[in-house]
């Protein structure tokens, strides 16, 4: 559906003490870069909390880690939509260095009512955005 790249750099925050990016951080880049791509069709999250309730939340996430990121790195998060539908949406998300593959995750994210915590459908002005 929709394909979108966002571009990280590796800190020495994002590091072991060995210079090699701690797991836990590859999903702290896929969702900055999921953040950007709402971002990018003109959705910012704090609007869609407090104009039309609703959030959004990992709902399950299935990685598989290729080859290790390492300080100083410029990686790549390619995102691509690949199902929208009621309240859910799924992602293929990887993260590459010069074109090499290191990780990826298959995600699927739930729309949620911000003050209930349940599902929620997607807003239609998101689908239109999104299918176009």
């Amino acid at each position: 559906m929709i394909d979108f790249e966002w571009p990280i750099r590796v800190y020495y925050e994002d590091t072991d003490s060995g210079g090699v990016v701690y797991h836990s951080n590859y999903l702290n880049f896929m969702e900055r870069a999921r953040t950007e791509w709402l971002r990018s069709l003109g959705f910012e999250q704090d609007d869609l909390i407090t104009e039309h309730q609703c959030i959004f939340a990992v709902h399950s996430m299935q990685l598989k880690f290729k080859r290790p990121a390492k300080f100083n790195d410029s990686l790549i998060v390619r995102s691509q939509l690949i199902k929208a539908v009621g309240a859910r949406m799924e992602f293929e998300q990887k993260i590459v260095r010069d074109g090499e593959l290191l990780c990826e995750a298959a995600v699927k994210i739930a729309c949620l009512d911000v003050n209930r915590f349940r599902p929620k459908s997607l807003p239609s002005f998101i689908l239109t955005e999104i299918t176009k």
